[in-house]
């Protein structure tokens, strides 16, 4: 059975699609499934955001066929693991949740390197181009951990 792993921020445009995309690229797909989701429902069905297709793809990852999705609670059924960009981010998901299983699938990304500090994945929306390697970067190292929790078993 499939480990599955949902990556979630606010419109499912910038910090998800590259965090699905980063952390696809580390995992054996027979082994893990890997999605994303936006809290808020403004860009279901749209594409990533342009700027973050374009850092995606200095980076040889492809997230072009990605679509906008709005989280559901029936995620909670469908994932084993979310990750979620930010602390707003992070109190939506948990209001959603139903159960104390549900609550325990949640955690901030950015935990995985900077355990217990509840370090946000910044949104790079309104700034410019190097927001969105920023954010590159920093997904690029918490979903290293991840991918070594998945492939030996811890996570």
């Amino acid at each position: 059975m499939k480990t599955r792993v949902l990556m979630v921020c606010l419109g499912n445009i910038c910090r998800s699609p590259l965090a699905e995309g980063i952390l696809k690229s580390k995992v054996d797909p027979q082994k893990v499934f890997v999605d994303s989701a936006g809290t808020g429902s403004w860009h279901i069905g749209s594409q990533p955001d342009r700027r973050s297709i374009a850092t995606a793809r200095r980076y040889d990852l492809d997230i072009t066929q990605q679509r906008g999705r709005q989280f559901s609670e029936d995620d909670f059924d469908n994932f084993d693991h979310i990750f979620v960009m930010d602390n707003s981010n992070f109190r939506d998901v948990i209001s959603m949740a139903r159960t104390d299983e549900d609550r325990q699938k949640v955690h901030l990304i950015l935990e995985e390197i900077f355990p217990s500090e509840n370090v946000d994945v910044p949104d790079p929306y309104h700034g410019g181009e190097q927001g969105f390697e920023n954010v590159y970067q920093m997904l690029n190292e918490a979903c290293d951990e991840i991918a070594q929790k998945l492939n030996n078993g811890t996570l």
